[in-house]
């Protein structure tokens, strides 16, 4: 009977929460406002709903065009002309099904952040290639930064071009795959290099690629002795969840063990849909890790990153990292302080299960690569003892 009152005080920890998550809506959450922007969409382009739920149908009318846009969205004066005037400079395409989350009574709604270019893309402030890719390229195609791993980016395309790419350098104005000859040339760096064991197949984005092309890119992958694992960077489930289809993931289940990575950034895209497709993925036996880049007025608040994370593992996608946003010219109006980033890693430790817990990530300049940040549990370090504080902020003491 005495741990009453400490059963009640933990209710009473996360009773804010509880309450403020109600508000943090998901698009499971939203079918029935997303079902109506669907059929306008549909309206607009006489399609039928064989043709929305195909992913070549997705690609193929993916919104490039801004009088496109301003047929299909509620955009101010001051919003169209931007769009117009940054699309000649920073091109921009965004699939009808990612078009159809847009919730257009919310001028803050994280889904048109995402997608629709904003004015504030034409600051001049920060670095094309600020990890430098470009310096740390063995060869075309190939990024390296660590001991035994690397990334091949195959294609420049996505479902839809994110106004924060960390990457917008390589978007260009056309859809691009790394040619067979590229693709050759990485496979035989690797080959050549037996203390790789990890490979990052990424883009733009990987599964923008046929599952041909996939498949041979694996199949050679598969027969290197020495690479043993192999990952998958997509933002398809979320931008274009159509593309998993039974054929996809098929094949995909031939090349165990294979890690697939995907970038869910707000509850709001988390739907039936993309519930669908990460259950799919997950049923051919694959993992999947949730990586979100940290953006103002997206998902730069405790409660927002908390209710996605849960929401994430009941589609059984695991939060991998947090990233801090790059500083890519162009996308200055997302950026957040590192305190930001460290007050949400506080808010999850103990406020929920170790499992929506991610590591929060800066990314070193120049090709420093990935260094995680934590708030700071350790007081101090003694020759004989160490003083640390809790999750509920209690001090205590152990022998060291």
């Amino acid at each position: 009977m005495e741990n009453l009152g400490r059963f009640e005080g933990l209710r009473n920890s996360i009773a804010d929460y509880e309450q403020k998550k109600r508000d943090i809506r998901t698009g499971i959450e939203d079918e029935a406002r997303i079902k109506m922007r669907r059929d306008t969409i549909l309206d607009y382009f006489s399609a039928t709903e064989a043709d929305w739920a195909s992913f070549e149908w997705q690609i193929k009318n993916r919104i490039k065009k801004a009088d496109d846009l301003k047929a299909l969205l509620e955009l101010t004066g001051e919003e169209a002309s931007a769009v117009e005037k940054i699309s000649r400079k920073y091109r921009f395409a965004i699939s009808p099904y990612y078009l159809s989350l847009i919730d257009e009574k919310n001028p803050c709604c994280p889904i048109k952040l995402q997608s629709v270019p904003c004015s504030s893309e034409l600051l001049e402030i920060g670095e094309l290639d600020p990890m430098d890719e470009s310096g740390s390229k063995p060869v075309e195609g190939v990024t390296r930064r660590y001991p035994d791993r690397l990334i091949i980016k195959t294609t420049n395309m996505c479902g839809m071009y994110c106004r924060f790419c960390q990457r917008r350098r390589r978007i260009g104005e056309e859809d691009v795959h790394l040619p067979d000859e590229h693709i050759s040339e990485a496979l035989d760096y690797i080959r050549a290099n037996s203390e790789i064991r990890d490979v990052l197949i990424t883009g733009g984005d990987a599964l923008m690629l046929s599952d041909g092309a996939l498949e041979r890119i694996l199949t050679a992958l598969r027969a290197i002795e020495h690479v043993e694992i192999i990952r998958i960077g997509t933002r398809a489930p979320v931008t274009i969840p159509q593309r998993i289809t039974p054929e996809l993931t098929a094949m995909l289940k031939r090349f165990h063990p294979l890690y697939v990575n995907v970038h869910f950034n707000s509850p709001m895209e988390i739907t039936r849909e993309s519930k669908a497709a990460c259950e799919a993925l997950a049923d051919a036996g694959i993992p999947l890790g949730n990586q979100m880049v940290l953006l103002r007025d997206i998902n730069n608040d405790p409660f927002v990153v908390r209710k996605l994370n849960q929401e994430l593992l009941r589609i059984r996608v695991r939060p991998y990292y947090i990233f801090h946003p790059k500083n890519v010219i162009g996308t200055s109006h997302f950026w957040v302080k590192i305190e930001e980033g460290l007050e949400i890693m506080d808010s999850l430790r103990g406020f929920t299960s170790g499992l929506a817990i991610p590591t929060y990530i800066v990314n070193g300049p120049c090709g420093l690569g990935k260094t995680p940040l934590l708030p700071s549990y350790l007081l101090y370090l003694g020759k004989d003892k160490a003083v640390l504080r809790s999750w509920e902020g209690k001090v205590f003491s152990l022998p060291n």
